[in-house]
């Protein structure tokens, strides 16, 4: 008797079911079982609120996870940093792969890079940490940009440009890649110029905390580095008290010497969405071995950014 497909629940979005679907094909090959994606529309997929406005947190997981704990799906993709910070301990996350390109990158008319946007150009970005930042680096190099807040697909995003309704668009690299348009890009924004979400470009394989079996073989998926760098950009967030709408960037990249992995850098940014103020810092340190160590880098770097003045820039905190 062949064993029953297993069934993959993902958002019904562009994005999310090129990556479901590029997992299913790996999970398939490791376990020899067919996997069936199961399309599951929430809540965040389906408003026309902002995100900042919709809360962020949360919104686009919780009918996955609502579907996992049914029993509807066994196991579920999501991007890591729609991922709540906190853990239900009745779900497993068993797998973060190989993180896709964490950068941020810039798809404007005529092919122009940041740099080469004119002072006024609209940017369109629904959220707050790119609007942070981006204001903030154009403050520093002597120019004006006006950030307008936009939802939608990549479809959607990048049409505001075509029809030339926006001078520019901000999206995720890892997305673009994962949809196939990267080509388009006029621009990669360094991470020196704009920190990404926590967890940007990285995935979350999450299934019931219940299902021994089922967690030992999406574990074959899970790649250690890039567990850890998420998991210390996460702690940062969660000590924050930020949701995923709030105005944070945050990168832990892998330091080498040659092919050795020697340390880990965690950067840090919190801004108010004008660009006025940033308070952004960093910390190197050995790369951690355990969940434990990498949820104390974050931590750590949080306490010094509060101690900073972070704390009046999140505009989420309740006083």
């Amino acid at each position: 008797m062949t064993e029953r497909a297993l069934r993959l629940g993902t958002r019904r979005s562009k994005l999310a079911m090129a990556q479901s679907g590029q997992v299913a094909d790996t999970v398939s090959r490791l376990t020899g079982r067919s996997v069936e994606l199961v399309e599951i529309t929430t809540y965040g997929d389906t408003s026309r609120e902002h995100l900042a406005q919709i809360g962020g947190t949360g919104v686009f997981v919780t009918a996955l996870r609502d579907a996992l704990l049914g029993g509807e799906v066994d196991f579920a993709v999501h991007s890591l940093k729609d991922l709540p910070t906190a853990q239900p301990d009745n779900l497993a996350l068993a797998a973060v792969p190989l993180r896709e390109d964490p950068r941020d990158v810039l798809i404007a008319r005529d092919g122009l890079t940041f740099a080469e946007l004119p002072a006024g150009a609209r940017v369109g970005t629904g959220s707050p940490r790119r609007m942070a930042q981006l204001n903030a680096y154009a403050r520093n190099h002597g120019t004006t940009i006006e950030t307008v807040p936009i939802r939608g697909n990549i479809d959607t995003r990048i049409g505001f440009v075509h029809k030339g309704e926006l001078d520019a668009v901000v999206l995720a690299a890892a997305g673009l890649h994962r949809v196939g348009r990267i080509d388009e890009v006029t621009d990669f924004l360094s991470a020196d110029t704009v920190l990404p979400a926590p967890g940007q470009g990285a995935l979350a394989i999450e299934c019931a905390a219940s299902n021994a079996s089922l967690i030992a073989a999406l574990a074959e998926l899970d790649d250690p580095y890039t567990r850890v760098a998420v998991t210390a950009e996460r702690s940062l967030l969660a000590a924050l008290e930020a949701g995923c709408s709030a105005p944070v960037g945050a990168l832990a990249d892998l330091l080498a010497d040659g092919q050795i992995v020697k340390e880990m850098r965690l950067r840090g940014v919190v801004g108010a969405t004008d660009g006025s103020t940033l308070v952004q810092l960093s910390t190197t340190g050995p790369v951690p071995e355990t969940h434990d160590q990498a949820l104390a880098l974050g931590r750590e770097l949080a306490a010094e950014m509060l101690a900073k003045g972070a704390a009046g820039l999140m505009g989420e905190r309740a006083l």
